[in-house]
């Protein structure tokens, strides 16, 4: 696949939760091994992207494609087996499953868009710490420990484009870093990411483009370079000084 080809793309996408109207003909590109940081105030819609993107929700209007072809309204194992993973908001691991159980349930065979192939051992490669609690309930770890199974079940599904909704959220400053660090390995194996993230220091740390949603409407859209360099930007829309 070609680097900068666009990956996955929203055109147009409105998205409804019975009558209340959230998303706002949203159109957004994520670049081959790029890292896309989707920013807003709470509330803003960025959650509700990533569940119209891996199905939860449907779309009311509007296109979503992945690798050229339109996923919008597929069921969300349609989606996931096309080459999307996700690692959610709450991490939502399998509390009373061992770690191990946690990755082996999760656990597919690549697709054929899948830069690097993934394995449980690659995993505990990475996290060490998940290797030494294998047999330990996943509801028994700490938060950061979670949040690594987390992206290792992600991981262990072999998709091509990962979602990641608030992988920072109530980590200590260390394992925060340590996030960083992982998203950054994670780029430079050739995964394109969507990452929603409220910490603007760590996404602005490791996005290559930004996209800033204002009450569901994209508002902002451009290089990380330029939010940056313009501290305007997240000033107006986000009222960060």
């Amino acid at each position: 696949m070609a680097p900068d080809e666009i990956v996955l793309s929203l055109n147009g996408v409105d998205t409804l939760y019975g009558d209340s109207h959230v998303l706002h003909e949203v159109s957004l590109n994520l670049r081959q091994g790029h890292l896309l940081a989707l920013l807003g105030r709470n509330g803003a819609g960025k959650t509700t992207t990533m569940n119209t993107i891996i199905g939860f929700v449907k779309p009311r209007a509007g296109e979503i494609m992945l690798h050229g072809k339109s996923i919008a309204g597929l069921s969300p194992e349609a989606i996931s087996r096309r080459g999307i993973g996700l690692v959610p908001q709450g991490r939502r691991i399998f509390p009373n499953l061992s770690v191990l159980e946690n990755l082996v349930v999760a656990a597919r065979k690549p697709v054929s868009s899948t830069p690097h192939v993934w394995t449980i051992d690659t995993v505990f490669e990475t996290f060490p710490r998940l290797r030494e609690r294998e047999r330990q309930t996943a509801g028994s770890l700490s938060g950061g420990e979670q949040q690594m199974l987390a992206i290792g079940r992600a991981l262990v599904s072999n998709a091509s484009v990962l979602l990641m909704d608030e992988p920072s959220e109530g980590l200590a400053p260390m394992i925060v870093h340590e996030v960083g660090e992982i998203l950054k390995k994670l780029k430079s194996q050739g995964f394109s990411i969507l990452l929603v993230e409220q910490n603007t220091s760590l996404a602005l740390q490791v996005a290559d483009d930004v996209v800033i949603y204002n009450t569901g409407r994209v508002v902002f859209s451009g290089s990380a370079n330029q939010v940056r360099e313009q501290p305007g930007v997240l000033q107006s829309n986000l009222g960060i000084f």
